[in-house]
């Protein structure tokens, strides 16, 4: 069992006072992730066309861009600032307490800690599945008060004593905020020979306001803080912090899932298989972008972010839709694109991307695009990157901002792994729905 120098306190300490369980399950463990648009998430909503649910999720994304220039301040800076929930894009379902209740989370690759919204509740948003009520849970502690188990492990600025137990606050970028107590509470997850894990940190949310999702109860954080889900579960897996999922989009199927593997499952390997060094800031994740290709034109990435170290220049991030570029090198691949697609230019129906072709029939021939990350070079094919938002218009999914963003749309059809004990994070060419 490996256990990092930052999360040592926190273990020392539990294991102090004898409510930490070191187990070690010698099998991986693997989960559903639910498209929020998919039948079968229980927030689908029939009467709304398949346009209407693309055009849906940029919006959602864009409610997430304010933050990335943030998180981009942040890696010079040094504030905390954990990545704004925006209406995630794939859910997760779990169970907490005794008995279990099941929760359903935002899976959130930018976010360090896991919290679900709690009885009794001075503020929350509107949610379709009942709060959880730690009353009714034999297994729930409060944190209690100590230097090593509440401020150290979050940062003084997001944790707090109140009367005597550990709590924590959260202020987003676009002004939406949860609060609440962080406590123990048993988790269990799993598809087949799901585990039971007692003494999970998580937050209970009293106090949550502003820009929210009714489709989820709270985050189910996987990036790469110390209390994240990942950290929590590494040590008790077998393969340790290890984390892989391959995304299945809803125009592929819409009554297939998408998978999410902890532990030894999670290994990426083969003939195909590209890996980049993996940088955490604050439990985001991040890679080096060395440029993208379009044929023979190269548009270089790595001078483009200005103001950000050009090793971890861009997010990936399971919680946006679509591919976020500097404002350059996104100029540069539009260029690139009008010069290798044939067909007419035109504009979204809906105002919301910039590059969009006439398609009538669907014959229309898109590139690929490359991506040249730090370790090599991974092909996103024309799925990747456009989409039809109508019936005879294709856009690029790729938009002009400051802080470069990897969205799910560019994930799909690749199994992605990422390797919190090696630093790194693997790409491999998948048929996800054989998985």
């Amino acid at each position: 069992m490996t256990i990092t120098a930052k999360s040592k306190s926190l273990y020392f300490a539990l294991s102090l006072l004898g409510i930490l369980d070191f187990l070690i399950f010698s099998q991986a463990t693997s989960l559903h992730l639910i498209h929020r648009d998919s039948p079968l998430s229980p927030f689908y909503d029939p009467s709304i066309t398949h346009f209407d649910r693309l055009h849906n999720a940029f919006k959602r994304s864009f409610k997430r861009i304010g933050h990335f220039k943030v998180v981009a301040d942040n890696l010079n800076h040094g504030i905390q600032a954990p990545m704004k929930p925006g209406g995630g894009e794939y859910l997760m379902k779990i169970s907490i307490g005794t008995p279990p209740i099941e929760v359903i989370g935002i899976a959130d690759t930018g976010s360090d800690l896991m919290w679900t919204q709690c009885l009794p509740c001075i503020h929350c948003y509107n949610q379709t599945i009942p709060l959880f009520n730690p009353s009714r849970s034999k297994s729930y502690k409060t944190i209690p008060c100590l230097p090593t188990l509440c401020s150290n492990p979050l940062g003084s600025k997001n944790a707090q004593c109140h009367n005597k137990t550990c709590g924590y606050s959260y202020s987003y970028a676009d002004g939406s905020h949860t609060a609440g107590n962080l406590a123990f509470e048993t988790l269990k997850l799993g598809i087949s020979n799901p585990i039971s894990l007692p003494n999970v940190v998580f937050g209970c949310a009293h106090d949550t306001t502003g820009i929210f999702d009714a489709s989820g109860s709270g985050i189910i954080d996987l990036g790469g803080g110390n209390l994240s889900l990942i950290s929590q579960l590494g040590p008790h897996l077998s393969g340790g912090k290890k984390l892989s999922y391959c995304l299945i989009p809803t125009t592929m199927n819409e009554n297939s899932t998408s998978k999410i593997n902890f532990g030894n499952h999670s290994l990426v390997s083969g003939p195909e298989v590209v890996t980049t060094p993996l940088k955490v800031y604050h439990g985001g994740f991040f890679l080096t972008l060395e440029a993208l290709s379009v044929g023979k034109e190269r548009i270089e990435y790595a001078n483009a972010s200005k103001g950000i170290d050009t090793e971890g220049n861009i997010i990936i991030d399971t919680g946006t839709t679509f591919t976020l570029l500097p404002s350059d090198v996104y100029s540069g691949l539009v260029h690139a694109l009008g010069k290798v697609i044939m067909a007419k230019r035109v504009r979204d129906p809906k105002g919301v991307l910039g590059l969009c072709f006439e398609s009538r029939g669907n014959n229309i021939k898109l590139p690929i695009i490359t991506a040249h990350f730090k370790g090599g070079d991974v092909n996103l094919q024309p799925v990747n990157t456009f989409s039809w938002v109508e019936k005879d218009v294709v856009c690029l999914t790729m938009v002009s901002q400051e802080q470069g963003v990897i969205g799910n749309l560019a994930q799909t059809y690749f199994f992605i792994g990422y390797d919190l004990e090696s630093r790194t994070l693997s790409f491999k060419p998948t048929d996800c729905s054989k998985i």
